[in-house]
């Protein structure tokens, strides 16, 4: 799944993995009956193989969306499907696993992610979006604030406060932060910063919290049951995540620190120094700064995480072969947020504050979509 949908957009990949996982969770729990369906459309005979479900499930979901790569996924599909013995058992398992997939599959045909919205804004005032560059266009994705959640009510449900005024202690604060580390030719940026700032603009929410998930998840050898249940509210509550911080980003449209920076004499805060050749070490992504998505899909990952698998004592490693070089090692979900706030502000393409509210933004988030979904079939509601 991580690599049929490597080559979309964070957002895309984050909604990509949600139909995939609940897919799956759904095919599964037709046949374990563990948890509270999702749809609760899809029912399973007895005895229906849950290993042929998911395989059926993530197959049919993938190859739907991404044709292009259906004779790999053919392949896959088969090879996995060899594992299980012939019988009516995996025969019934992956007639579950295709209800299951066209079910999600029909329950997001008109969910708001396509066609794309742009956005060019109509005022130059100090601290509203302008076009970055390089590329100076519109902000993308202003139709992704209104895609439908997973598991929250409405993407505008746990909207964020408005950000700090330009001209308040906290602003200069913040802006000198990402000014002195943030530039791409900074002497105050270590090189382990560097690392992470580059790593976390090459790989996704999606990306790092599945790999993250997987490995704890084999060493502390869940179900597949279990498993189906936990990736399916990780990535619900990463997408739901990202499409609420649309909510904020265009609700407040506020600027980012390329263009604060530059402007910093216009934004009424005498202590804000100017620097019209600022640059960052990352290309800042065409859209509103106010609040990170990377903060808040992590956020959200990192609280389902924690109350799924538990906080500490965790053995993580995370790479990507377009950064060779760089090898992170973590034992905490904490720390794989708190890198991820570093990664953007040594990147020099969001304020600390950007992150701190990214961050609770996505926590409430994940808070919720673990509260009210798929939730052990016999749990006592309060």
């Amino acid at each position: 799944m991580l690599h049929t949908i490597s080559a979309q957009s964070p957002f895309a990949q984050a909604r990509f993995a949600a139909i995939t996982e609940l897919a799956m969770f759904e095919a599964v729990n037709a046949c374990t009956r563990d948890y509270e369906p999702y749809l609760g459309t899809v029912t399973a005979p007895a005895h229906a193989s849950p290993d042929a479900a998911a395989i059926a499930a993530a197959h049919r979901v993938l190859r739907n969306y991404f044709p292009a790569t259906a004779a790999t996924l053919d392949g896959l599909r088969a090879a996995s499907l060899a594992a299980i013995p012939d019988g009516q058992s995996k025969t019934d398992g992956i007639a579950v696993g295709e209800a299951a997939a066209a079910a999600l599959i029909a329950a997001r045909a008109n969910d708001g992610s396509a066609p794309l919205q742009t956005l060019l804004p109509a005022s130059t005032d100090p601290g509203v979006w302008q076009p970055t560059p390089p590329g100076f266009g519109p902000g993308i994705l202003l139709n992704w604030r209104n895609v439908t959640p997973f598991g929250v009510k409405s993407s505008d449900q746990f909207r964020a406060d408005p950000p700090p005024a330009l001209t308040s202690q906290r602003y200069r604060r913040d802006y000198d932060e990402v000014k002195t580390v943030g530039e791409i030719n900074s002497s105050n940026r270590p090189q382990d910063r560097t690392d992470v700032a580059r790593f976390y603009a090459a790989v996704s929410p999606a990306q790092v919290w599945n790999l993250a998930a997987l490995q704890v998840s084999a060493a502390q050898r869940r179900t597949l049951s279990e498993n189906a249940r936990a990736f399916a509210l990780l990535n619900m509550g990463i997408s739901d995540a990202l499409v609420s911080v649309f909510d904020t980003k265009y609700f407040y449209v506020f600027w980012r620190p390329v263009t604060a920076i530059r402007a910093g004499d216009t934004d009424g805060n005498p202590k804000t120094e100017p620097d019209p050749g600022w640059t960052p070490l990352i290309t800042t992504p065409p859209f509103p700064s106010y609040a990170s998505a990377h903060a808040s899909g992590s956020g959200a990952a990192r609280r389902i995480a924690e109350k799924i698998y538990g906080r500490d004592g965790l053995d993580i490693t995370l790479s990507d072969p377009s950064l060779p070089t760089v090898m992170l090692h973590y034992s905490s979900f904490r720390d794989i947020t708190d890198d991820i706030d570093d990664a953007r502000i040594y990147g020099g393409i969001h304020f600390r504050f950007d992150q701190e509210t990214g961050g609770r933004l996505g926590r409430r988030v994940g808070r919720y979509v673990y509260k009210h979904n798929l939730r052990p079939a016999h749990q006592e509601h309060q």
